[in-house]
């Protein structure tokens, strides 16, 4: 493998990040624009029940304090230059700061979505290259007819069918929650058990992709000219595909890792939903309908960063195994 040229490396990261720049910047603004057009009502989200028997001028009050009735763009630009020094403001509905509020959260989505993420690459991997080494034959359709049929299916289905088949009917794994029912501690193990209906259902729904895109591209590499050559000249088929099939087979699977991060995290959003995982899912709903203009912009921000991070890796990853690709130039 060729030396990573690390300066171009660096160059390119630098790059990206600044042109990442304006795109949270509009991200941010656009979420603020589309909370203030929301038709929920932060006051009565932030004072719950409470605000069914209060009268007129105790909401006002409440909402002058919020300061929900200042035009948007005078909040977003508040909130934007407290947050490039650190301070992402207070949630109302959370009742905490926000950077509290996604750390606690965090860390249990990101957990999810890497074992996941790291399962539909891996099982994705080998099942596309047990299809491409024998074109039309059982194993190949049988392979690609489960990877179109999962691409076809709701994660939200899948993980409804999981929970009804290994938590109802089985009995095998719980059926949601970070801990068993009635735990005071969090222990490891009772996390890695309860972390493999969510992970397992976020896995199959991004699988098909990884799949097909290795069957296909392993299929063209052992249909290339210098593979036929390596078989030609005697090489074990073992050393022939790892060797020189697999890798360039994989390339396009690169560009696919940074593309699918968006329907990661969407998807993590749901299966967190189904399964009563306490990652950020349950934070971006209450934000998005208790119009908390601090949280929503912040998770908005986090998401489309984790996207932009992830075109990055792939890029990175591409120019680090294709010679024919220039860092420089990308």
């Amino acid at each position: 493998m060729r030396t990573l040229p690390w300066a171009a490396m660096g160059h390119l990261v630098a790059r990206r990040a600044l042109l990442a720049v304006p795109v949270l910047l509009a991200v941010t603004f656009g979420a603020f624009a589309l909370a203030a057009a929301s038709p929920f009502d932060p006051v009565k989200a932030y004072a719950g029940t409470a605000a069914l028997g209060a009268d007129q001028e105790t909401l006002d009050r409440l909402r002058d304090n919020l300061g929900v009735d200042r035009p948007f763009a005078v909040r977003w630009w508040e909130w934007l230059t407290s947050a490039v020094t650190g301070d992402l403001g207070h949630s109302s509905v959370m009742r905490q700061p926000v950077a509290e509020a996604i750390g606690e959260r965090l860390v249990w989505s990101t957990l999810l979505c890497t074992v996941a993420f790291a399962v539909a690459v891996l099982l994705g991997t080998l099942l596309g290259v047990l299809a491409a080494r024998r074109p039309g034959s059982l194993l190949d359709r049988t392979v690609t007819s489960l990877a179109y049929s999962l691409e076809a299916a709701p994660v939200f289905w899948i993980a409804l069918l999981a929970v009804w088949l290994f938590a109802l009917n089985l009995g095998v794994l719980p059926a949601g929650g970070l801990t068993d029912t009635g735990s005071e501690h969090v222990t490891a193990g009772q996390v890695a058990s309860h972390l493999i209906l969510p992970a397992g259902v976020l896995a199959v729904s991004q699988l098909p992709w990884f799949t097909l895109y290795v069957r296909q591209g392993v299929g063209d590499a052992l249909a290339e000219d210098p593979v036929r050559g390596a078989r030609a000249r005697g090489l074990a088929e073992r050393t022939v595909l790892l060797g020189h099939a697999l890798r360039s087979g994989l390339l396009p699977v690169l560009t696919l890792i940074g593309s699918r991060v968006p329907e990661l995290i969407t998807g993590a959003l749901l299966v967190e939903t189904v399964f009563s995982w306490p990652g950020i899912a349950a934070a971006t709903v209450e934000a998005a309908t208790a119009v908390d203009f601090p949280l929503l912009a912040a998770l908005t921000t986090l998401a489309t960063a984790a996207v932009l991070a992830g075109n990055l890796l792939a890029d990175l990853l591409y120019g680090l195994i294709d010679p024919r690709v220039k860092l420089n130039e990308m």
